[in-house]
């Protein structure tokens, strides 16, 4: 069911929500927590889908904030429930002139009581989130650095801009990669490694997230660089581990599917999907503390990989 309400209050939103449950028979018992999303016109759908297949795992409040400065001051909404919505209830705010001068005062209204808030910029996050005026209401702020605008110096940005409570979903999106990895160091021969490579797309921050990671858990050399962009077009292409017994290369071969390489040892085909943007919500909203590895990996590690090692293109 969705409900129209141009021209609207965020008072005005917040008795149509009641109603809705009423009349409608919808329920916000069971909601675990609110996740505002602040996005920019034309981008809303795609972020608010993979918030309602999130919902099904995290029944929640899901608000989309659309500003723009320019026009005149009027704020409308609309709101979905029911099989528009998911799990979750969906109120959607679009505030321009006056009325989007303040994004706090838009959703401070409609926030669950006692639930933890989540804040999510699909794309144009703030410099720094935690001090943003949705970040200041939020417990965890999520970003994604592959995103608009792209820019090279994003993950520097990111360290720099770092409070406990932040992430990224270039982050998120290497937990299979990372999975693998320690499980290949988890077997025999224990052979300590001695360099690390990593090899993907320069339009891929998840490349550098890596390569940090690396850099802070294993205290050795390693080097990163990015695939000509005819040979590989998104995410991470390898990973080469090298111990003294030969070089372990966990590498994709197609955006589903890659192979393990290890001295001594068969080849083997692994299932290494790219993860969708709904895994990697649904993931960090399992997480409603700080994630402090990625902090370590952002701050520490990014700066330990800058010093040794500098990107170079191909």
């Amino acid at each position: 069911m969705i409900v129209d309400l141009p021209d609207t209050s965020v008072s005005k939103i917040a008795r149509e929500l009641v109603n809705v449950r009423e009349e409608g028979g919808a329920v916000a018992l069971g909601r675990v927590l609110t996740l505002i999303i602040a996005t920019s016109h034309g981008l809303e759908e795609e972020a608010i889908e993979a918030a309602n297949d999130a919902s099904r795992e995290h029944p929640m409040r899901v608000i989309v904030l659309i500003t723009r400065e320019d026009g005149p001051s009027k704020l409308d909404a609309q709101i979905r429930v029911g099989g528009d919505a998911g799990a979750s209830e969906v109120v959607v705010l679009r505030a321009s002139g006056g009325a989007a001068s303040n994004a706090e005062a838009l959703v401070t209204g409609l926030l669950l009581p006692d639930a933890p808030v989540v804040a999510w910029w699909p794309d144009h996050p703030p410099v720094e989130p935690a001090s943003s005026p949705i970040g200041r209401i939020a417990s965890r702020r999520i970003t994604d650095a592959s995103t608009l605008p792209y820019d090279s110096s994003r993950l520097a940005l990111l360290g720099q801009g770092y409070n406990p409570g932040d992430t990224d979903l270039a982050w998120t999106r290497l937990t299979h990669w990372r999975e693998q990895l320690a499980a290949v160091l988890d077997q025999p021969p224990y052979e300590p490694v001695t360099e690390v490579e990593v090899i993907g797309s320069g339009s891929s921050p998840s490349t550098g997230l890596l390569a940090a990671w690396l850099r802070l858990m294993l205290d050795v050399p390693v080097t990163w660089r990015y695939a000509p962009a005819d040979e590989w077009e998104h995410g991470i292409r390898s990973v080469r581990l090298s111990r003294p017994g030969g070089d372990v290369l966990l590498e994709r071969s197609t955006p589903v599917d890659a192979k393990l390489t290890q001295p001594g040892q068969p080849e083997h085909d692994l299932v290494l999907p790219r993860r969708t943007l709904r895994e990697c919500l649904a993931e960090e909203l399992r997480r409603l503390g700080p994630d402090l590895l990625y902090g370590r990996v952002i701050t520490d590690g990014w700066k330990l990989l800058a010093t040794d090692s500098p990107a170079r293109d191909a």
